[in-house]
């Protein structure tokens, strides 16, 4: 985990971890939280999915920004939060993420891989036969799947 300073505050990043995604808006029980974290979940959030996969499948490139509202409840040193605390850190992290994608609109291509998988996930990824595929279907996906249609 790396802790990086950005816009007067300390940010904590890390790439490869597990994410775990729950229906919500919800607070997880005790016995839920333990059983996230015996999983090995290093988050735990309501969105991203189906997203994620969605974007791979079309080449779509896909980061999530993820900021922190609360500790779980398992959290030794914090109190339960009420939907108050919630609401003044989300009005916090939404100032802080309009930096952050403004500074990603400037600088996303330093960090695309051109031996990243994501690059050809659609050339396995339509089984329709070509003859099959209509003059409509393919301009409706152009945008997405124009290079291998």
């Amino acid at each position: 985990m790396l802790a990086k300073r950005l816009f007067n505050r300390e940010i904590l990043s890390q790439k490869d971890g597990t994410y775990l995604v729950m229906e919500g808006p919800q607070f997880s029980t005790l016995a839920e939280s333990e059983l996230y974290r015996s999983w090995g979940a290093d988050v735990i959030g309501m969105t991203n999915m189906p997203e994620a996969k969605l974007a791979r499948e079309a080449e779509i490139r896909y980061a999530s920004i993820s900021m922190i509202t609360d500790f779980d409840c398992w959290h030794p040193d914090h109190d339960n939060v009420d939907v108050k605390q919630i609401i003044e850190t989300l009005s916090q992290n939404s100032s802080n993420a309009k930096k952050v994608v403004k500074n990603l609109i400037i600088d996303f291509e330093k960090f695309i891989d051109a031996q990243d998988p994501t690059n050809n996930c659609l050339d396995f990824a339509i089984i329709t036969a070509p003859e099959k595929r209509t003059k409509k279907t393919k301009d409706k996906l152009k945008n997405i799947a124009g290079r291998v249609l």
